[in-house]
């Protein structure tokens, strides 16, 4: 039995996860998500912001402790999209590695979509849905892309992420805070989604995949209220099958809600309810544009794919 560690620093939280892995299988021990939004303002900017940063090392204070109680052989620490994007990432670098006493790997859009793919899959076989699988990770700042059956055959990151999208076209000239998205914003949305769907189609045969699989919280949450859970419930959504046509609907309908109207959901995470509109759009237009009359949830992605590296 190995202990391990895994951080997964995005664009919007930075997750935890310490587990045994023994005999192929993988054993939680903790498992947590803080929303941090470290790439907030970085699409506009190109930096990661003062208080942004401290947020997330705040968090990963926390984490370190658990770490450190749990006694894990081996930590691995990922950064993605913002910190990839963002000119002063050196300053990130510094403060994970006088948290963790371990460098952070900024990884690659291929490498996290390959990780993604890996954590997705392990437990699919037990469905047994047809492959190849197209693996989808909504993400903060972008959105990974993976085609494969046991391994990942094909990969495309595109930065399309519900932070992003919001920040993009939402949030510049709102008519009011909380007030709805207006239809030329959500229409600018659906254009931007859009040509990088098409600009996917140039490097991964989505058209061969045969089932979707979706991560992330985006898609669990979408995943929560399409189910009408009365409150976020991980062991009903992981592995759960949602309609394209459901997708649509918590799509519309959130779209269409005040800021207080999402925030009274009872899935939703405090610090997804700016977001979240963005996010369901992107896996709505993923559906429609690859043809997709369902997706599979998983609550197990890229942090899952960093813990089993390690063994």
């Amino acid at each position: 039995m190995t202990r391990v560690a895994a951080v997964d620093c995005g664009t919007n939280s930075v997750r935890l996860l310490i587990a045994d892995i023994a005999g192929g299988r993988l054993t939680d021990l903790e498992r947590r998500m803080e929303i941090v939004r470290l790439g907030e303002g970085v699409d506009r900017t190109g930096r990661l912001a003062p208080q942004a940063l401290e947020r997330t090392f705040t968090a990963m204070r926390g984490y370190a402790k658990l770490i450190d109680q749990h006694g894990a052989e081996r930590v691995r620490v990922a950064a993605t999209s913002a910190t990839r994007d963002a000119a002063n990432r050196d300053e990130f670098v510094a403060g994970v590695l006088d948290v963790f006493g371990v460098e952070p790997e900024v990884i690659t859009g291929d490498e996290e979509a390959e990780l993604s793919f890996l954590g997705a899959t392990r437990e699919l076989a037990e469905l047994r849905p047809p492959r190849p699988y197209l693996v989808v990770d909504i993400g903060g700042g972008s959105t990974e892309f993976v085609l494969g059956s046991s391994h990942a055959q094909a990969a495309r990151s595109v930065d399309i992420g519900c932070v992003r999208m919001t920040e993009r076209h939402v949030s510049p000239g709102q008519a009011e805070p909380g007030a709805p998205p207006a239809p030329e914003q959500i229409a600018a949305a659906v254009a931007d989604i859009d040509a990088a769907l098409a600009a996917v189609r140039e490097t991964v045969p989505v058209d061969e995949a045969r089932t979707l699989v979706g991560l992330a919280g985006s898609v669990t949450t979408v995943a929560g209220i399409a189910l009408g859970l009365a409150e976020y419930d991980p062991g009903r959504i992981h592995l759960s099958r949602i309609t394209a046509a459901q997708v649509h609907q918590v799509t519309r309908d959130l779209l269409r809600m005040t800021h207080d109207e999402r925030a009274a959901i009872g899935v939703m995470h405090p610090g997804r309810v700016d977001v979240i509109g963005m996010g369901a759009l992107i896996l709505d237009r993923i559906m429609r544009e690859y043809g997709f009359g369902a997706v599979v949830v998983s609550e197990h992605d890229i942090l899952d794919g960093l813990a089993w590296s390690l063994v």
